[in-house]
């Protein structure tokens, strides 16, 4: 494994500005996870670090060397992406072993066969070794997709929203797996998703772009708590941050336009008299939805709240977030 470092990478397709001068430091054996909507300039990053793409300017640096100059086979990285890319015709483990037989690396048989048992293990497929990949269901087709990367022992794994075609609960379950497998193997991850929920249960850092700029980046606690913009409040945290106009309360620092309220910051009980408009109840907990002064925020109750639409609930403010007419952070 290995330190990965942008510094400064710009990528233009035509007219369209994919990358803006991103600089950002990969720490050995981190699991960062890049965040932003369709067309933020993740898949980009991961095809200049992997050499499918080059940059227009900048350098990528693995293990403090440049890497621009070299092949996507010499710079041994592992990339998996959102479809499965497997062959069908093979069984899962000559799909497995299929990177190890590659003329560049072209391993001996028996170390072959061992690392293939290992990673099946490691995935919990080894019982699925002999099927064809079309025997399998979603999940398992996934695991051996991200069993091809992990044969390799590169450098840094790049994945390109390996679990967005999944549906919710092998998402969750895969979720887990990748974790645990990232904590067993000490692997470097670099991995792309638009999902909040990926972002905050798997990453040791989250990246957040920006229509081609890094934004933000540090760990998932101090994105969620200390936000610079309300561009990135809204990329974390379910339910979303509350956004509303700064003289709905008092106390607004000069400069602030809209004061950004999580679920679990606003105090019930005190404050000015708000609306239950709607109420879910999700078992752990419960979301009201609220109106205030014609505005609709949510916050969270207790699982066996009596509250129903209709009620009235005073609320005010707990640690607010105030942010200026462009979204930028005030305080």
């Amino acid at each position: 494994m290995a330190e990965v470092v942008l510094d400064g990478l710009s990528k233009a397709f035509g007219k369209t500005q994919a990358l803006q001068g991103v600089s950002m430091t990969i720490p050995d054996g981190a699991f960062v996870v890049l965040l932003g909507p369709t067309g933020a300039g993740k898949t980009t990053t991961l095809r200049l670090i992997s050499g499918l793409d080059a940059p227009d300017a900048g350098d990528v640096r693995i293990g403090g060397a440049s890497v621009l100059a070299d092949t996507p086979a010499q710079r041994d990285v592992a990339m998996v992406f959102q479809q499965y890319s497997l062959y069908p015709h093979l069984s899962v483990r000559d799909n497995l072993a299929f990177p190890l037989r590659s003329p560049i690396l072209n391993w001996p048989e028996p170390q072959i066969a061992a690392r293939v048992q290992d990673v099946a293990q490691v995935l919990r497929i080894a019982h699925k070794l002999d099927n064809k990949a079309t025997r399998l269901s979603g999940g398992e087709m996934q695991r051996v997709s991200i069993g091809r990367a992990l044969v390799r022992s590169p450098r840094i794994f790049l994945m390109d929203e390996p679990l967005s075609s999944l549906d919710a609960k092998l998402r969750a379950e895969l979720r887990v797996e990748l974790k645990r497998i990232h904590t067993d193997l000490g692997a470097t991850f670099l991995y792309v998703t638009h999902d909040q929920t990926e972002a905050m249960t798997m990453a040791s850092h989250v990246g957040v772009l920006d229509c081609g700029r890094l934004v933000q980046f540090g760990s998932p606690r101090e994105i969620y708590e200390n936000p610079v913009s309300t561009y990135v409040a809204t990329r974390l945290g379910q339910p979303r941050i509350n956004l509303l106009p700064a003289s709905l309360f008092p106390g607004a620092p000069r400069g602030a336009t809209q004061i950004g309220l999580r679920p679990e910051h606003i105090r019930q009980g005190e404050g000015q008299a708000a609306t239950v408009r709607r109420v879910e109840h999700l078992g752990d907990q419960t979301r009201l939805h609220l109106t205030l002064a014609d505005h609709g925020l949510i916050t969270l109750t207790d699982a066996h709240s009596p509250l129903g639409p209709g009620d009235t609930l005073a609320i005010r403010p707990e640690n607010p977030l105030w942010f200026d007419a462009g979204g930028i952070r005030v305080l």
